[in-house]
């Protein structure tokens, strides 16, 4: 879906809540042949059982990848990512757990190097699984153009 919102229209405390997405064994195998990353953690069942989680588990990665795309269902032309910041896999992911992401607006302000045309607006990720688990949390730092622009002379 494409919507235009300008830096002003973002408001505080704002919240949205995906639809769900549920990890299988094929999405861990594809990223893993992406990555190179064929650690144990995630590609060996029997090892597995040996350490405390019992089982394969996402790569945080994957995790990350898969919160961050259940929130991005709209395409603004006014805004883009401008990075994340405190990233955290609190608890792991199984193959045939269930994720829903909800994004909040917690922070908005003036870009530092253009104050007169671009804000940041600070979105909390909060990936859970079905059982309410919280399995990724992170800023995610949006770019905004400002709506009428003051003139830098």
């Amino acid at each position: 879906m494409s919507l235009t919102k300008f830096f002003e229209d973002y408001h505080l405390n704002y919240e949205r809540t995906s639809t769900g997405r549920t990890i299988t064994d094929a999405d861990i195998v594809l990223h893993a042949g992406q990555t190179g990353d064929f650690y144990p953690h995630h590609m060996d069942e029997d090892w597995c059982k040996t350490q405390p989680f019992g089982s394969r588990i996402a790569h945080g990665t994957l995790t990350f990848s898969v919160g961050i795309g259940l929130g991005a269902g709209e395409l603004n032309p006014e805004a883009m990512t401008y990075g994340y910041e405190r990233l955290r896999f609190p608890n792991p992911v199984f193959i045939n757990d269930t994720l829903k992401t909800t994004i909040t607006i917690v922070n908005k302000y003036d870009h530092e190097k253009s104050p007169n045309t671009k804000g940041i607006v600070v979105e909390r990720v909060i990936t859970r699984k079905g059982n309410g688990d919280v399995v990724l949390v992170c800023d995610h730092l949006l770019l905004v153009n400002k709506n009428n622009p003051q003139d830098t002379l």
